[in-house]
């Protein structure tokens, strides 16, 4: 639509003011460009803009919600209206403007796959999984991506078979189509075949020489041997190749250590984590010692003897709940324990995060006040959404790591969950932590000292729950797991009340996905490499004496 010169001239000067910071200013031109007529709608969204700028959200929501009644066919404002709904966490509100359109326009393609996207971060998956289809259905363009999608989504829904076929079919559809190559790459590796994982990796490069987490990837699927120098010098360029962009040398740096760490040279190695640790830095928020200690404090407040016993249900729910610090051995433990015929591995679950999101947030403060009807009806929510993903299996693993932090509520929602707790040498953690990219959730894993801090931390945290209900927690140490693995599984299987099966013992021949950092590590079966690593690093460690037991200081 043309729009009239003094209207287009007053917007553009409105929007200069705005981006210039003279907010005052471009919201009394916006208003008056709002005014009834057939070019309102685009100075109200440009007004929307503006208050979501200025946190006013009750008055962006007026403005959005306007013109969503003005034009209710309108799939531009419909979705406008839904991502202010999802960014102020009010995903559901979300959703029920799209099924509010695709009651007036129920052959809107596009309102189907928004939907779905909605619906995945909601933990619906079967309801994700029908909007993509009605997507595919109804036409959409560029369905190569809605294949792809729905491959991720059969993978997080822990269907091997259907992901692959979802994430190929994208493929005869557009065979270049580098989101669902990567995404296929992916799976390989989750499923443990290598060389098909390395096959696509290389594809890509082919299509995209700067992919560089394809580059990346292929660092890990296989021991970096001497005769694997072309990929170093691979990693090296693209890093020298991608100085505007420092996510992209973050990754590439770790793909580096780990090399250099195969290759066992050391130093190299060291330089190269510690370049992508500083990388990690400018992009993590500060990790903040004091904040972390009043946090633990409130936890432990929180949730007392007294709490936990007036609060928990009579729920039958018997999850089996392996948490601890990242990289402390806990997918080694769920892959073994997961090829016993009465245990199935759930994996990272985001399930019980989400539901304490949804229906105790804020986390810990408004569960102080929950009531055992409430907790009970998470129990069964919990039930229900796990079933969807592990039908068939007796007992399931939820191996969230950081589910350390929930364990009281947990134990009060879950009286009949067993809580098994992974420890690890804090040098060999720490180092492993230190060698691994992690998110924004783990804030503290970009220097040793934070990695330190936080493990002793934790350590304090488990205290208090020992001393709370200690007879609901087994301590597996991964160390004693690597060198004596029968007498703690023996141990660890009674603890669950389970009979002893052989084939834990070998479990790296079991199927599944695995889909965490010790994708490759787990299928190797046990070796005691990893078990006293950090002695290679003493020029890391340094002065860094606090990481050894009083008895003994870092070689």
């Amino acid at each position: 639509m043309d729009l009239p010169s003094d209207f287009k001239d007053a917007l553009i000067e409105a929007r200069k003011m705005h981006a210039q910071g003279r907010l005052l200013e471009a919201e009394r031109i916006y208003r008056v460009l709002a005014a009834p007529g057939p070019h309102r709608g685009i100075a109200l969204e440009s007004l929307a803009d503006l208050y979501v700028h200025q946190q006013r959200l009750d008055e962006a929501h007026s403005v959005l919600s306007a013109l969503t009644e003005e034009d209710p066919d309108n799939l531009h404002y419909c979705t406008l209206l839904a991502n202010f709904f999802d960014s102020v966490g009010q995903t559901q509100a979300a959703i029920d403007e799209y099924l509010r359109l695709l009651q007036r326009q129920p052959d809107c393609a596009v309102a189907h796959f928004n939907l779905a996207l909605l619906y995945k971060n909601e933990q619906y998956f079967s309801e994700a999984m029908a909007a993509y289809e009605n997507a595919v259905r109804l036409g959409i363009d560029q369905v190569e991506e809605v294949y792809s999608n729905m491959g991720t989504l059969y993978s997080e829904m822990q269907d091997a078979e259907k992901a692959r076929e979802m994430y190929e079919r994208a493929l005869e559809i557009s065979p270049d189509y580098v989101p669902a190559l990567f995404n296929l790459a992916g799976h390989f590796e989750e499923s443990g075949e290598k060389q098909l994982a390395i096959e696509h990796y290389e594809r890509i490069l082919c299509i995209d020489p700067r992919h560089w987490k394809s580059l990346a990837r292929l660092a890990y699927p296989e021991k970096i041997t001497a005769e694997d120098r072309d990929l170093i010098d691979r990693l090296k360029a693209c890093v020298d190749d991608m100085k505007d962009d420092k996510r992209a040398q973050e990754g590439l740096y770790f793909a580096l250590g780990k090399a250099y760490d195969d290759l066992e040279s050391y130093d190299e190695a060291s330089a190269a984590f510690v370049a992508a640790n500083e990388l990690s830095k400018e992009r993590v928020r500060p990790y903040a010692p004091a904040a972390t200690e009043k946090a633990f404090d409130q936890l432990i407040d929180i949730f007392s003897s007294s709490w936990i016993e007036r609060a928990t249900t009579d729920s039958e729910v018997s999850p089996i709940f392996i948490c601890g610090m990242y990289r402390s051995g806990s997918t080694l433990l769920e892959r073994m324990l997961a090829a016993h015929p009465a245990i199935a591995a759930g994996g990272e679950l985001n399930t019980l995060a989400w539901l304490i999101s949804r229906h105790l947030g804020p986390f810990p403060q408004a569960a102080a006040a929950a009531s055992r009807e409430q907790l009970g009806r998470i129990a069964e929510q919990y039930d229900a959404r796990v079933r969807e993903l592990v039908p068939d299996s007796p007992r399931v693993t939820d191996k969230r790591p950081d589910n350390f932090l929930r364990l009281g509520l947990i134990r009060a929602i879950f009286p009949a969950g067993k809580i098994i707790q992974t420890r690890r040498d804090i040098r060999g953690n720490s180092l492993s932590l230190y060698f691994q990219q992690f998110d924004r959730a783990a804030s503290y894993a970009n220097d040793l000292q934070h990695i330190v801090h936080y493990y002793e931390q934790q350590e304090r945290l488990f205290a208090h729950w020992q001393a709370c209900f200690g007879d609901s927690i087994c301590v597996v140490d991964y160390e004693e797991l690597v060198v004596s693995p029968e007498p703690v599984l023996r141990r660890v299987l009674e603890f669950l009340g389970l009979e002893w099966d052989v084939g834990v013992l070998d479990f790296q021949k079991s199927s599944g996905l695995v889909k965490t950092a010790s994708i490759w590590q787990v299928r190797q079966g046990l070796h005691s490499r990893s078990k006293d690593r950090w002695r290679n690093y003493g020029s890391l460690l340094g002065s860094l004496t606090e990481l050894a037991p009083p008895d003994e200081t870092p070689a």
